[in-house]
């Protein structure tokens, strides 16, 4: 398989993915490539939190596939670059592919005090935005099963697994680069 200068970065909700491909990009002169981002969008413009849209979209396989594909489409004509998103080690696996986890309960806050996420998630408590995180997470699970016969949490699907729960993000960017570099060589 020829590799590209592309990672692949996909993991739990809330595990830091977003915070990591941002200084990933500074330090290794790359571009972003966000599916999640589009898939909030487009829930977002259809009047649905991300939940909400989460349980359509299992009821529209077509706009699943087309967001999990759009990846793969962009690496034909580009590298140096950062997907982020859940199955980009699948749509690119000629990719450097990560896998970051966190505990939940660390992930519940990281979400609840995140400001950005407060136009497609607003919950009153963070057991309210943990109890959704665990239904985002199986509602995915069983969509990606199902349309794609994958699992993302399978971590043999990935060159590397970080924990983030107690990690800095420049920690975690950093490991990353390190391990990316010896798969370049390898």
């Amino acid at each position: 398989m020829n590799k590209k200068h592309i990672i692949s970065l996909s993991g739990e909700l809330a595990s830091g993915k977003g915070t990591v491909s941002e200084i990933l990009m500074k330090q290794l002169n790359f571009t972003i490539y966000r599916n999640g981002d589009y898939f909030r969008n487009l829930g977002k413009q259809m009047g649905m939190d991300v939940t909400s849209f989460n349980i359509y979209v299992e009821q529209h396989p077509e706009i699943d596939r087309q967001i999990e594909y759009s990846a793969s489409e962009y690496a034909k004509t580009h590298d140096n670059f950062i997907i982020d998103a859940r199955l980009g080690w699948y749509a690119v696996p000629q990719s450097f592919k990560v896998y970051l986890k966190v505990d939940i309960n660390e992930a519940a806050k990281r979400a609840y005090y995140d400001k950005k996420r407060k136009t497609s998630e607003n919950f009153k408590t963070i057991e309210d935005q943990k109890a959704d995180m665990e239904k985002r997470y199986q509602l995915e699970n069983e969509r990606y099963y199902k349309l794609y016969n994958v699992r993302k949490e399978d971590e043999s699907n990935y060159d590397i697994v970080i924990d983030t729960t107690n990690m800095e993000p420049k920690e975690v960017a950093d490991i990353i680069i390190k391990e990316y570099q010896k798969w370049l060589e390898a």
